[in-house]
């Protein structure tokens, strides 16, 4: 009979199928002689010229990207617009072909994300007069929703996590954004809280750590700077050290004269063998002249120039001395056994005599002429 409806499609009996029992086809009605308009015909406004950038993924100068207004049960659904309002038909050559490459580049795009094994394009154009093509994301390994029933299972699968769903956004529009265009998705920010008031208690034990805080900062740059300014005076006394010792070590190079370099008084202050006395003096072993009553000889330099100079064992006499007279109150002699010089000495060492006179220990050196006996000149 006519008015009997068709049996049911075979296509239900399908795994992709998305229903299952009892199942009745419709009455199909009857055909219009006039198709209503389309949004963006006629006098129907065109949702996709009125929208704002902001509203996509992606845009360049003539194509624009945008997904639903909220996660759906595929991994991802996308449209692709042209920029102008032009319908698959009404596209010249030049957009023509570019679709052909934006199809094949967001193709590719979308298969490239974590769990996306197949990518469907579809083309519906009875809602819009607006150029615009589907792309339908299957997730890997769920067979069941292969083939033609994919966009029915959109609305049936429960939801995917919205953290997800704007990742997948941000890469594919990242993808497209590296062949032109600007890339308008960004990822998911880290979610994240803060109290919105703090008590009282914490408010008093926030002070009071910042204030321990504080108090520990100062201490520790009080400490760091004594420290510094410590191994600065150590520093400064160094070099202060260092420069008495080079003056010092100067004074004695410049003492020792061109004619030698004078050697240390020996224990009881005596002339150490083989040594040119120069003029300066240097303390001995005793140290103090307080101790012996004694200090170091000097060599004359009129002698040193003469080159005559003091052998081991030996003794000079101060000038002015005979060789067995007597020293003048306040001069110098010095001791034949001990080496010693008196100091205005009235009694003198072992091997001086009463009168004052030199001893002769050994080889004495040969008195020197004095302005009384001295040859004349010629």
């Amino acid at each position: 009979m006519p008015d009997t409806p068709p049996s049911v499609p075979t296509f239900t009996q399908w795994p992709s199928f998305p229903f299952e029992g009892d199942l009745r086809v419709k009455q199909l009605d009857d055909p219009v002689a006039t198709e209503p308009p389309r949004r963006g015909e006629g006098d129907r406004e065109c949702t996709a010229c009125g929208a704002p950038d902001e509203a996509y993924i992606w845009v360049s100068e003539r194509w624009r990207v945008r997904a639903m207004d909220r996660p759906t049960g595929l991994p991802m659904v996308l449209i692709l617009e042209s920029r102008s309002h032009l319908d698959l038909g009404d596209l010249p050559n030049l957009l023509a072909a570019e679709l052909g490459v934006l199809t094949v580049r967001l193709e590719r795009a979308i298969r490239s994300l974590d769990g996306v094994s197949r990518v469907h394009v579809n083309r519906w154009g009875d809602g819009s007069a607006h150029l615009h093509l589907w792309f339908l994301a299957r997730p890997y390994g769920q067979l069941q929703l292969r083939g033609t029933f994919l966009p029915l299972w959109d609305s049936i699968l429960p939801p995917i996590p919205e953290s997800t769903w704007r990742e997948n956004l941000a890469l594919v529009a990242a993808w497209l954004a590296d062949f032109g265009g600007r890339q308008l998705a960004e990822p998911p920010r880290i979610q994240w809280q803060t109290p919105a008031s703090f008590g009282a208690a914490e408010i008093a034990e926030t002070a009071t750590e910042a204030a321990e805080t504080a108090v520990e900062t100062v201490v520790e740059r009080v400490a760091a700077t004594e420290a510094a300014e410590t191994a600065q005076a150590a520093e400064r006394a160094e070099t202060t050290v260092n420069e008495g010792n080079s003056v010092f070590v100067a004074g004695r190079q410049s003492a020792t004269g061109s004619g030698g370099m004078a050697e240390s008084v020996g224990a009881a202050g005596s002339v150490t063998a083989g040594s040119a006395t120069a003029p300066g003096r240097e303390i001995g072993e005793a140290g103090e002249i307080g101790e012996t009553g004694s200090t170091a000889g000097t060599a004359d330099a009129d002698v040193a120039a003469g080159g005559a100079g003091v052998s081991e064992g030996q003794s000079t006499p101060p000038r002015g001395a005979d060789e067995s007279g007597p020293q003048a109150d306040g001069e110098k002699a010095p001791d034949a056994e001990s080496g010693a010089v008196l100091v205005g000495a009235v009694e003198g060492p072992a091997g001086r005599s009463d009168s004052g006179a030199l001893e002769q220990a050994g080889d004495a050196s040969p008195p020197r002429p004095s302005a009384s006996n001295a040859p004349p000149s010629s």
